[in-house]
């Protein structure tokens, strides 16, 4: 499919690539392990740290990828046990291959030569619950055909870092152990990627599936061993530019406000897989490729710390998890190329606050090298959390206000509008969080560990996914559902030094079922003083009262005449007053049980639901959130 924006391949051709792009003997993106004083150079607390993780492998057993864990997927849905093995492996490798390169001293070769050998020996490097991409489906992987996913492609992008910084010490146990990684990296990867058009993260097809996040990390990693491995170079060429007009279709797809609608987790693997192939294509034409003042490329890159409310706490609209982190070294390497100070002193906040451990659930060795180069410098370099004041995204209609800047101190107030086909869905068009003094207060669940239910026709009768749990109203006993064509249409947005406010028309995003006409969702965040939503609607029909759902961290306490007090864990409380004359008001508890959730939000989190008293067909309805005033200490 041709590139609307032809942001890589307009202005870089083939002609192009042919005169500058580097052989893979000129080209040079890293010291190898042999070069002793760049090793050096990583501050002592960081290579002792590294030496310590290699030494908790040298005598660690490897996982097995029996058939049986291969078919659990299939057989129970469960993803988590053959992922711990397969991750493990890979980690266990990673960290073996690293304090290699930090100590130089041969002690750990032999064992990376194991891992290398054993990861060779897979019949697949494909996930199970990725195996619809093979012709043959879930299951076991089919040994007579390749498929290429997210972890088949980093995979090979790992084995082909580990040949580069470890080659003479590779050579040195037996020539045959290259020989092999490069050939399995070719036959598993390249060679299928070159030659074949139909893996749907590619985006040739994009009507049949979104384009996501899996489009720049497969491409970076198919990058990576084109760059680091192809000898013949018309073939390196070729592959080269295929990758760049492939990634052409993920910045077609992307909105001009650089918005991810994955959610800044998953921007660490969209909008920075984007960035990791620029930096590939820069280095490996001596910096002839530079995309880095493109105002898109900035937005994209920007979006991350848009999405920062403050501390570990992040905007997790879709699948993305509300408590966490980001990489603050790759941020800061962002900011810097881009020339933003204020990106580069998030990521250097990020950093400072969230000390890298070296060691994750999915470790990439490309970013592992680049942040290592890095992280003299910037662990004394300027730091700070923007906290914007105020963020307004007009192609994934979101806001963000907060009651003043540079500060978590007051309210903090997001809402969406967008539509329920987007990448990682949930049904929750026109759905808000509000945060208190950097804690959270009506809140936005995430989604629960993946399992097959995740990600087939069975998703949106998982609880997270669906509206009712959303801070959203229920309409005639009816939820929103999912598709393009459930959407929201923006009214108005306005934001000054007084307010910011965000109008929504949200009918659209409930089935003809739930016999809406028109439902207008206002929101006003007044600094300093309150936060006022407003459902105005009008009903074809009214078979059932409407239910307003809202979702809780803390057990709200309903009180008499429209009250109710919403409490954060650090002891702030908000008045939340509703029209008491005409809802009734209920909470209920909701068990939270998924490992994942309850990083977030404990064992429990609360459903307060606000109810017509009566079916009626029309009604405005205002809902208040004022901060209680503290009694002064006598």
């Amino acid at each position: 499919m041709p590139s609307t924006r032809g942001l890589l391949t307009q202005p870089y051709p083939p002609e192009f690539l042919r005169q500058y792009l580097l052989s893979a003997e000129a080209w040079q993106p890293s010291p190898t392990a042999k070069d002793r004083s760049a090793w050096a150079k990583v501050p002592a607390h960081h290579r002792t740290a590294l030496i310590a993780e290699g030494e908790k492998m040298l005598n660690q057993s490897w996982a097995h990828l029996p058939a049986t864990l291969w078919l659990g997927y299939v057989r129970t849905g469960d993803r988590a046990q053959f992922q711990a093995a397969y991750f493990g492996r890979r980690q266990q490798l990673i960290n073996l291959a690293f304090a290699e390169c930090i100590e130089g001293q041969g002690r750990f070769t032999e064992a990376v030569a194991d891992g290398l050998w054993l990861i060779c020996e897979e019949t697949s490097w494909c996930l199970p619950a990725h195996l619809r991409l093979q012709t043959r489906g879930y299951g076991l992987p089919d040994h007579l055909q390749s498929t290429v996913d997210l972890f088949a492609a980093e995979t090979a992008s790992t084995l082909a870092w580990i040949d580069w910084l470890l080659r003479e010490q590779l050579d040195a146990v037996h020539s045959l152990l290259r020989e092999r990684l490069r050939f399995e990296v070719d036959r598993r990867v390249m060679t299928p990627c070159l030659e074949r058009d139909d893996f749907w993260w590619m985006g040739w097809h994009r009507g049949k599936d979104p384009i996501n996040n899996w489009n720049p990390w497969c491409n970076s990693n198919w990058l990576t061993c084109v760059l680091l491995l192809e000898t013949d170079h018309e073939r390196r060429m070729a592959a080269v530019h295929k990758i760049m007009r492939s990634v052409d279709v993920f910045v077609d797809f992307y909105p001009a406000d650089g918005g991810c609608d994955e959610g800044p987790m998953y921007w660490g693997r969209a909008g920075a897989s984007l960035f990791d192939c620029l930096e590939l294509l820069h280095s490996a034409t001596g910096g002839k490729i530079d995309l880095y003042a493109e105002p898109l490329v900035q937005e994209i890159a920007r979006y991350v710390m848009r999405a920062h409310i403050g501390g570990k706490w992040l905007l997790n609209f879709a699948d993305a998890g509300a408590r966490g982190t980001v990489e603050g070294l790759l941020v800061w390497r962002f900011g810097q190329r881009i020339k933003d100070p204020t990106l580069a002193a998030f990521g250097a906040w990020e950093h400072q606050l969230n000390p890298v451990s070296w060691v994750g659930h999915i470790t990439s060795p490309g970013r592992l090298v680049a942040n290592l180069q890095v992280v003299a410098t910037v662990e004394s370099a300027p730091a700070a959390a923007p906290l914007l004041r105020d963020v307004w995204l007009p192609d994934l209609q979101v806001l963000i206000a907060r009651d003043a800047g540079d500060t978590t101190d007051g309210f903090y107030l997001a809402a969406k509008g967008g539509h329920n086909a987007e990448s990682h869905n949930h049904n929750d068009v026109g759905s808000l969080v509000v945060y208190l003094d950097g804690e959270p207060l009506l809140i936005d669940l995430g989604v629960e560990t993946y399992t097959a239910r995740t990600f087939n026709a069975e998703r949106y009768q998982i609880w997270t996914m669906q509206s009712q749990w959303h801070n959203l109203p229920t309409v005639n006993g009816v939820m929103q559902e999912n598709g393009p064509q459930y959407r929201a249409r923006v009214l108005d947005h306005q934001a000054d030094k007084e307010s910011a406010s965000l109008t929504l028309d949200i009918a659209g995003a409930y089935p003809a079922s739930a016999a809406i006409t028109r439902w207008t969702r206002s929101l006003c965040l007044t600094r300093g003083r309150q936060i006022v939503l407003t459902d105005d609607y009008e009903l074809n029909e009214a078979r059932t009262p409407v239910v307003y759902n809202f979702i809780c961290h803390q057990r709200p306490a309903v009180l008499p005449n429209g009250m109710v007090q919403l409490r954060t864990t650090a002891g702030g409380t908000v008045e939340f007053n509703y029209p008491g004359a005409e809802l009734t008001a209920d909470v209920a508890a909701m068990q939270v049980t998924d490992p994942q959730l309850q990083t977030a939000w404990g064992d429990c989190v609360y459903r307060l639901r606000l109810t017509e008293t009566n079916p009626v067909k029309s009604a405005r309805r205002d809902f208040r959130l004022a901060v209680l005033p503290t009694t002064p200490t006598p």
